[in-house]
């Protein structure tokens, strides 16, 4: 088994053999190193963590450097470069699980395969020292579903066949209790449905180990006043839609609970116990009174074609919602799809493998307790009436894990009133196409987003990307936002905007090293209240046009070492990167505001062209740095034309056709100023 981790900006893979032994190799830096032992007797541990007796050898040997962010899928934490022994609180921590080969991480239930971030200087919020703790926690991965392969294979022969005469029931066996129009499962068996029933119901109240499976080929059944389906007893059961079959559930809108107090079954298909749903067959359910599907412990849907309208929330599994496949479209006044177990951990998780999503949910569209992990999937999603209906009195986000959202791959329009994904704690993609349309935020992560692939268009959202730390590696994002366009703050809430916003501490963080960045905003282009780190990658900004905000605004430092940069907006508070950058920069405050569309371009003294640049608003400031960017004389010339073809305002072929030179300029330090702004604004220099 194999997974990757990001430690001090570096890629390493890690693996463990048959033996428990763990591995890694440093990728990128030196992609040919042999894989190196670190533990070579498999210490893992499910409990306390004895890191000076466990980890001591890994940090001596491989992290001799300061580790400011971690992100391995081993726990490792220093303390005034010491290594102690930490108990860990369930309720402060916040976990990102990988979705790495998550199918086998999953059954592992080892602590060393937990993937975690960790900034090292808020660690103290969230370990206590063993001695102290109150509270021991086993941190695990996801629980294990109920899910077998042997779920899915029967033998044919054994089908015992029932027929729904629209208000009675027949039977081929006396294996099942039929009581006018319902009928009743008490034993373990596989059972094949057909035909109609009229304000009738299928109970399922079998044995504590008992396997009930249903095989629906065609049945339509309604009920006025109660779930068309109920499971009130049975260690699993399973529905198969069958090859070619049309199935439609319906109910009433008000229900009689055959338990009052715990006001059950509450759903068209409801079930206090596992359940799990396969076949390639089609399911139609009209959810007059709550929810659709709903099951009080596991739901697996293994493929199916689903078509439902709720009352409440489309398909809800309390523990866990694991999809490999299907088709889905879901109209639902609450959450689409839902998990949300409070009280265990390892529980309230939502993972999708595949499969063709049509969403439309008043609340959130996809809403787990804990996370969030796709794989793959075509998803169309509209919450909360779309991005033009935020109300801060409803959770209507596109996607959101509370504990944390992980997606590999897949196509997404986003079509959400409230944040298009959201998590309280990671949000990482390694991949997908992304159109969205937000309300609020864009991407809102509390505590870390961290984009390793991917192309988004973020066509409309409030501010763009949002957490205490943002890291771009990988991916393409193209932004309009409202506010600001990319915001490095925590989750401290003022009343200013949609949704509040976040506030500064001085101690967040915007790290890019490598990947493209578009934005177009109101307010700050890139706002920052804590330090900025560029290494790689192009950051193109069209910022505000309003003194009041900065196309470049951080309040800690900007260190840039590669990479390249535009950022153009107003001058009253205009910044550039800082001193301790080894990447030169320049930051041109002009004297008079230029129109929309007038080019930006600077050669140096030889005619040769570094920039070239196409501002889609009115500007006063320009900053820009580049490798290419040396010491020596350059011209900076406003207007103009160009031959190229602009990609987002940028060119980078064709021939420059001068307009006005407004100044020349000399290069011969770290940052070069030239003009004035009108107030506010530093840029460590």
């Amino acid at each position: 088994m194999c997974f990757r981790a990001l430690v001090a900006n570096e890629f390493w893979r890690f693996k463990v053999n048959s033996k428990g032994q763990l591995w890694s190799k440093l990728l990128q830096m030196h992609p040919c190193t042999d894989y190196q032992p670190l533990i070579q007797d498999g210490a893992f541990i499910d409990k306390k963590v004895k890191f000076i007796d466990i980890f001591q050898p890994i940090v001596d040997s491989f992290f001799p450097h300061p580790v400011n962010h971690l992100l391995l899928d081993l726990m490792i934490l220093t303390f005034k470069g010491q290594l102690t022994s930490y108990t860990i609180k369930r309720k402060k921590v916040l976990e990102m699980k990988r979705k790495i080969e998550m199918k086998q991480i999953r059954r592992l239930k080892l602590i060393l395969l937990l993937p975690l971030i960790i900034s090292l200087n808020s660690c103290g919020d969230l370990f206590e020292d063993s001695t102290t703790s109150d509270e021991e926690v086993v941190l695990v991965p996801n629980a294990d579903t109920h899910e077998e392969a042997s779920d899915y294979t029967w033998d044919t022969s054994s089908e015992i066949q029932i027929t729904l005469n629209g208000g009675s029931i027949s039977i081929n066996s006396g294996v099942a209790t039929i009581n006018g129009s319902t009928i009743t499962f008490t034993v373990a068996g596989t059972y094949h449905v057909a035909g109609s029933l009229s304000n009738g119901q299928l109970v399922v109240n079998a044995g504590e180990n008992d396997l009930v499976r249903i095989i629906l080929d065609g049945v339509d059944i309604s009920h006025s006043s109660s779930a068309p389906i109920y499971i009130k007893n049975c260690a699993k059961t399973i529905l198969v839609l069958n090859e070619g079959s049309e199935n439609f559930l319906t109910d009433g809108s008000t229900y009689t609970y055959e338990d009052a107090e715990e006001e059950e079954p509450n759903a068209t298909l409801f079930s206090k116990q596992n359940l799990s749903i396969c076949g390639t067959g089609s399911l139609t359910i009209d959810a007059n009174f709550n929810d659709a599907i709903n099951t009080k412990d596991g739901l697996v849907i293994q493929n199916g074609n689903f078509t439902i309208t709720a009352a409440d929330d489309g398909i809800r599994g309390k523990d866990y919602l694991l999809v490999h496949d299907g088709t889905f479209n879901i109209i639902s006044n609450g959450d689409a799809l839902k998990s949300d177990n409070e009280d265990d951990a390892s529980m309230g998780f939502i993972t999708i493998d595949k499969g063709t999503y049509q969403l439309v949910a008043g609340g959130d569209a996809i809403a787990a307790q804990t996370d969030v992990d796709i794989t793959y999937g075509d998803f169309i999603i509209q919450s909360g009436g779309g991005s033009s209906s935020y109300t801060s009195s409803l959770s209507a986000k596109g996607i959101k894990g509370t504990v944390s959202v992980c997606i590999e791959g897949g196509n997404f329009n986003l079509n959400a009133a409230d944040d298009a994904l959201h998590t309280n704690g990671y949000l990482t993609t390694y991949g997908g196409n992304y159109t969205i349309n937000s309300g609020d935020d864009a991407l809102h992560a509390d505590v870390g987003l961290i984009v390793n692939g991917g192309i988004f268009d973020i066509q409309k959202c409030y501010e763009g990307l949002e957490s205490k730390t943002i890291t771009l590696n990988e991916g393409t994002v193209l932004l309009v936002a409202g506010d600001d366009g990319i915001n490095a703050a925590d989750g401290s809430t003022t009343t200013e905007g949609p949704g509040g916003g976040m506030v500064s501490t001085g101690t967040c963080s915007f790290t890019m090293s490598g990947g493209f960045i578009a934005v177009e905003s109101t307010g700050d282009g890139v706002d920052v209240n804590g330090s900025v780190v560029m290494s790689g990658g192009t950051l193109l900004i069209n910022g505000p046009t309003s003194n009041g905000n900065a196309a470049l605004d951080y309040d800690g430092s900007f260190s840039i070492s590669g990479g390249f940069l535009v950022a153009v907006g107003s001058s009253g508070m205009a910044q550039a990167p800082g001193t301790s950058s080894t990447q030169k920069s320049v930051l041109v405050n002009l004297t008079s505001t230029q129109s929309a569309g007038s080019l930006v371009h600077i050669q140096n003294a030889s005619g040769t062209e570094l920039l070239s640049f196409k501002p889609t608003k009115k500007y006063q400031s320009v900053a820009f740095s580049s490798p290419a960017l040396e010491s020596g004389s350059y011209d900076f010339y406003l207007g103009g034309s160009h031959s190229g073809t602009a990609s987002y305002g940028l060119y980078t072929d064709g021939t420059y056709s001068a307009g006005t030179k407004y100044t020349s300029f000399t290069v011969s330090s770290v940052v070069t100023k030239v003009g004035s702004t009108s107030g506010g604004g530093g840029g460590g220099w």
